[in-house]
C-alpha cells in the first residue's frame, strides 16, 4: 500500500494524509476523552482503581486507540516529509525526526497505561501489598503516563512549529494554513512547563490545536494540493539539489 501510496499523484498523497491525520485525532482524542478523562480520578487513587476493574474492556480499548493513533501519526509524518521534501528538504527531515521521536515516546508510554492492570489485577505478588498501597502504585503509574504525554507533546510541538513554516512558505499550499500550526506548535510547546500547560488547558491549547491541526486536515482533505506549484517547486529543489 506504501509503494502505491509514494508512486501515487501529489494530490492523492495529500488526501491520504488527510484521512490518516483525521484517523489519529479520533483515535488519541477517543484513548484521551471517553478513556481516561472518565475513569482516571488524579487524586483520588480508590476511585480510579474501581473505575478501571469495573470498565477493563474499555481501558483496554483506549490502550488499543492510543496505539493506532501513534501508528497513523507515523504515516502522516512520512507521508508530509515526502510532499514537504520540495520546500527546504533538511527542515522536512527535521521535522519528521521530532515526530518521529515524539511517536515513539508516545507508544513506549502505553506501557505506564497498561501497568494497573498488572498492579490491580491480583496477582500471586500482589498479597504482599495493601489495597491501599496496589491502588496507589496503580495511580502513580498513569501520573508517569500523564508525564510521558507532556514529553511527547513539546516534540509533536516541535514537529508543528517546522510543518507550519514549510507550509506557509511552500507554494502549493494556503499560508494560513502554515500561521495556524505553527500557532498550534506553539501551543504545545508550552508542555515544557507541565502547570503552565494545565493551566491553558483545555481553553487555550484546545482551541489553537483545533485551528492549526483542524485546518490542515480539512485542507489535505478536501482540496489537497496544488499540483503543478508542487511541481514546479519540486523541479526547482531539484535543479538546486543537482547544481
Amino acid at each position: 500500500m506504501m509503494e502505491r501510496i509514494a508512486e501515487a499523484s501529489p494530490r492523492f498523497k495529500a488526501r491520504i494524509t488527510g484521512v490518516f491525520y483525521l484517523l489519529n485525532g479520533l483515535t488519541y482524542g477517543f484513548a484521551a476523552g471517553s478513556v481516561r478523562g472518565k475513569l482516571v480520578v488524579f487524586g483520588d487513587a480508590a476511585a480510579t482503581a474501581h473505575n478501571i476493574l469495573a470498565h477493563e474492556p474499555l481501558y483496554r480499548l483506549g490502550f488499543a486507540a492510543d496505539l493506532i493513533a501513534a501508528v497513523c501519526y507515523v504515516i502522516v509524518t512520512l507521508l508530509l516529509y515526502d510532499l514537504l521534501r520540495p520546500v527546504n528538504r533538511t527542515l522536512s527531515l527535521l521535522a519528521a525526526f521530532f515526530s518521529l521521536v515524539g511517536c515513539a515516546v508516545m507508544a513506549l508510554s502505553t506501557a505506564f497505561y497498561l501497568a494497573p492492570l498488572v498492579v490491580l489485577g491480583g496477582g500471586q505478588y500482589s498479597s504482599v501489598f495493601k489495597v491501599e498501597q496496589l491502588q496507589a502504585l496503580a495511580l502513580m503509574f498513569l501520573q508517569l503516563h500523564a508525564q510521558a504525554a507532556s514529553i511527547y507533546m513539546v516534540f509533536f510541538g516541535c514537529y508543528c512549529l517546522l510543518i507550519g513554516y514549510l507550509i506557509f512558505r511552500s507554494t502549493f499550499m494556503p499560508r494560513i494554513v502554515g500561521v495556524f500550526m505553527a500557532i498550534a506548535g506553539l501551543g504545545y510547546l508550552t508542555f515544557l512547563s507541565p502547570p503552565l500547560a494545565n493551566y491553558l488547558f483545555p481553553h487555550v491549547l484546545t482551541p489553537a490545536g483545533a485551528l492549526g491541526e483542524g485546518s490542515l486536515v480539512l485542507w489535505l482533505l478536501v482540496f489537497g494540493v496544488n499540483v503543478q506549484r508542487w511541481k514546479e517547486q519540486a523541479s526547482a529543489a531539484g535543479m538546486l539539489i543537482r547544481n
